[in-house]
């Protein structure tokens, strides 16, 4: 079982290094890599597997997952991500932390302590099936002590959690922009602590047991509401539901916040670069700077596949014209243009600013931009740990499998600012 990973994009060497299991010793992590280095090659014949045996074997699990075909296939791609995620980092210091978070975050799966035993026993057969002869004895007790631990660890975070599962939340606005874009102002019942620039999960009643996470575009505020920004996926049912068919008085679920795409004061300039409703963690933390002004200089780089999509235009030329502090670039595609020209019109317009090892420089928008925003600003002089973002996994349409994917990823349209599904 797993819910949306955090993936990180640096993953050390750690080919020599040893996990330290608390109780029953220590586990090579070259037995668990290269294992998994085989599992990989056949990623989706694994995870085909692993749900099939866990279903045949715990046929009531089935209804806690998503019911459509096409949402057991995201599901799919989570739990390899996660999969992977948790494997790069073996004796990294971030590992744990991380998994006390996706223990919290299960929670809103309704996920027990029996639950986790057979995820292990079905893990265990998946892996064992994908491998083959290349599995072992050895692979097969190294992956029961660390799933044990992965486990003890994920559980911990659920226990040490004093928040609910979820917030039940109450749409009191509901703003469209255009066909695709959906503001949406939220109720919590009980007040959800966040900081600006967190994201949160969500689930609507009208698609069942489907989660999503979303940026917060708001600034924690007296009387507790939360804003919502909503870009519609093609075949995304729970973004096309919020976009388009969810109304005010409807309640939505929230899961709780988290993210590392914070506001730091530093004292420092700052640059913050935005693409699609990756403006809406951006807004969250100038709004935060506006009700306490920066020390140093802002810089605003927003990116929109076109002008139509600049839907929160009003509100930032606002901030431009008030802000002595705050200076906005636009990026967009020419008039007709195609949407590749926002990649080089923004490469353009970071490469004509200076002064970046001065800036603590924040980029939010699809995975892919992230990706590739990062290296554009590293290799113009920023420093990596003055770079800060979120990088979540988004549905992307790929007609690869998992191993594929993984190994041979299509080449990134980051310019596209789709939101998550």
């Amino acid at each position: 079982m797993t819910g949306s990973p955090r993936l990180s994009v640096d993953h050390p060497d750690l080919d020599r290094t040893f996990f330290p299991l608390p109780t029953v010793g220590s586990v090579d992590v070259r037995i668990l890599k290269s294992s998994f280095a085989v599992v990989e090659r056949r990623a989706e014949h694994a995870v085909t597997f692993f749900y099939a045996h866990l279903f045949w074997h715990n046929p009531a699990l089935r209804e806690l997952f998503p019911a459509a075909a096409g949402e057991m296939q995201r599901q799919r791609d989570r739990l390899f991500a996660a999969l992977t995620h948790v494997v790069a980092r073996l004796g990294d210091a971030d590992l744990l932390p991380y998994l006390h978070g996706l223990g919290r975050d299960h929670r809103k799966y309704l996920a027990r302590p029996e639950h986790y035993a057979a995820v292990g026993t079905s893990l265990r057969a998946a892996l064992a099936e994908a491998c083959g002869d290349a599995w072992s004895p050895a692979a097969d007790k190294a992956w029961a002590e660390a799933y044990q631990v992965i486990a003890d660890a994920m559980q911990a975070g659920a226990a040490d959690s004093d928040d609910p599962p979820w917030w039940d939340a109450e749409v009191v606005r509901h703003l469209r922009y255009g066909e695709d874009i959906g503001v949406l102002t939220l109720l919590p019942h009980e007040p959800l602590r966040h900081l600006p620039g967190q994201y949160v999960s969500v689930s609507s009643d009208r698609v069942p047991r489907i989660w999503r996470t979303y940026s917060l575009a708001s600034a924690p505020r007296p009387d507790h509401t939360l804003d919502l920004h909503v870009s519609r996926v093609e075949e995304g049912l729970l973004s096309t539901v919020l976009v388009r068919d969810v109304e005010p008085g409807e309640r939505l679920r929230l899961g709780a916040p988290g993210g590392r795409l914070t506001l730091r004061r530093e004292g420092r300039p700052i640059t913050f670069i935005a693409a699609g409703t990756g403006w809406a963690p951006v807004r969250a933390m100038l709004e935060e700077l506006v009700r306490r002004p920066p020390d140093a200089g802002v810089r605003l780089f927003v990116v929109a596949r076109d002008a139509a999509y600049l839907y929160d235009r009003p509100l930032i030329d606002t901030y431009a014209a008030d802000l002595g502090w705050l200076t906005v670039t636009y990026i967009t595609p020419a008039p007709g243009g195609p949407r590749e020209q926002a990649t080089a019109r923004l490469a353009t317009a970071l490469g004509n600013r200076g002064l970046w090892p001065d800036q603590d420089v924040y980029v939010a928008g699809p995975p892919v931009f992230i990706e590739e925003t990062v290296r554009l600003v590293a290799e113009l002089g920023a420093r990596p740990d003055r770079i800060h973002h979120d990088a979540v996994p988004a549905a992307r349409p790929r007609p690869l499998g998992s191993g594929e994917w993984f190994l041979n990823r299509p080449a990134p349209h980051w310019h596209d600012p789709a939101g998550r599904g």
